[in-house]
């Protein structure tokens, strides 16, 4: 018995926020001095690294759990099925719910619990969980569903990625243009043709541990006690290159799959200047190039959205929504993400 994606859906926040919303931000640099570059400058480089030329930002009153709810009545709906048939609600989210103008976090009850309360779910034996896992939460809660439904503890699964990043940046940082909002949610059930033909995790905790973390602002003047994500860019960079590839190499191998197979590589998207060089590198271990479309990309227009990317990515994909972009019967995809922990995981996946 295998998993197959059933439905999808996403919620992709009404309120949009260029680069041009930051031109009057007081960038600071880590010791709450003045950056050298103009506003400006700074903004240009960081456009042309990134490729990040827009995000989204949910509304005042909504918040991650609201975004998980909204993708899951599409995914539901999406997959024509009745809710009261899911055996499993995971929700994969780093910050829990943060109202506005708040910075902190509220996970009691689960978000899990919170959406399986919000779509009317009355079954008990429907169990709701959230997962922690960096960026590569959604990715690990499609594995962990897969694991569920194939020794048969369940036969249908609700994966959530929900994520209100924008709750939770420090205003002075120029790394907070990175951050977006969003959420996206797949329906899986039990198949026995296609699906998850193989996955990999790892998870780098020795030196790697807090590449990504909570840290004061950069200016001095505000209260010390309150904390925002910070990361060492180039640290992840580096880690990204050297580690990500090799992870993606396992996955194909353990599939026994030719990378000419390959139709799309659905990677989590922070920076678009890395991912391209971590598929590059992906390629060159089996000495090839990649072909031209193979990594849909969304961060120019939504930013970085943490776990709710690759299932966003997804879903514009398969309700025919990304121009230049589909998915076919028998196309085998690789899904890929790398977040806080440091974590990676990768699967590959037959349509």
């Amino acid at each position: 018995m295998n998993m197959r994606i059933i439905g999808s859906g996403s919620c992709i926040p009404e309120i949009k926020v260029s680069n041009k919303d930051f031109e009057n931000h007081n960038f600071l640099d880590v010791n709450g001095g003045t950056l050298h570059h103009s506003t400006d400058t700074i903004i240009g480089k960081f456009a042309a690294i990134t490729g990040i030329e827009g995000r989204r930002y949910a509304p005042s009153h909504f918040v991650a759990s609201d975004l998980a709810f909204t993708a899951s009545e599409n995914a539901i709906e999406n997959a024509g099925i009745d809710w009261e048939t899911l055996d499993y609600i995971i929700v994969a989210h780093n910050f829990g719910d943060v109202q506005h103008n708040t910075i902190q976090s509220d996970i009691l009850p689960s978000l899990a619990s919170r959406v399986k309360n919000k779509l009317g779910i009355k079954n008990p034996d429907c169990v709701a969980y959230d997962i922690l896992f960096g960026c590569p939460g959604w990715i690990e809660g499609m594995i962990q569903a897969n694991a569920y439904i194939r020794s048969g503890m369940a036969r249908r699964c609700l994966v959530i990625g929900a994520e209100t990043l924008s709750r939770v940046v420090d205003v002075h940082d120029r790394d907070s243009m990175i951050y977006s909002d969003g959420a996206g949610a797949t329906i899986v059930e039990a198949s026995e043709f296609v699906g998850m033909l193989s996955h990999k995790s790892r998870s780098y905790t020795y030196d790697e541990f807090n590449y990504l973390h909570f840290g004061s602002s950069y200016n001095l003047e505000n209260d010390p006690d309150v904390r925002y994500i910070k990361m060492l860019g180039r640290k992840i960079y580096e880690f990204a290159l050297s580690q990500v590839p090799a992870a993606m190499k396992s996955c194909i191998d353990q599939a026994g799959i030719d990378i000419s197979q390959i139709k799309k590589i659905l990677i989590h998207q922070a920076n678009e200047k890395m991912d391209e060089a971590i598929v590059h590198r992906f390629y060159k271990l089996y000495n090839r190039l990649p072909p031209a479309g193979i990594m849909p990309m969304t961060i120019h227009e939504l930013g970085n959205s943490s776990v709710a990317t690759i299932p966003t990515v997804y879903d514009l994909i398969a309700r025919g929504e990304k121009e230049g972009h589909e998915f076919r019967e028998g196309d085998i995809l690789l899904f890929a993400s790398v977040g806080a922990g440091m974590n990676i995981n990768a699967f590959a996946y037959k349509v």
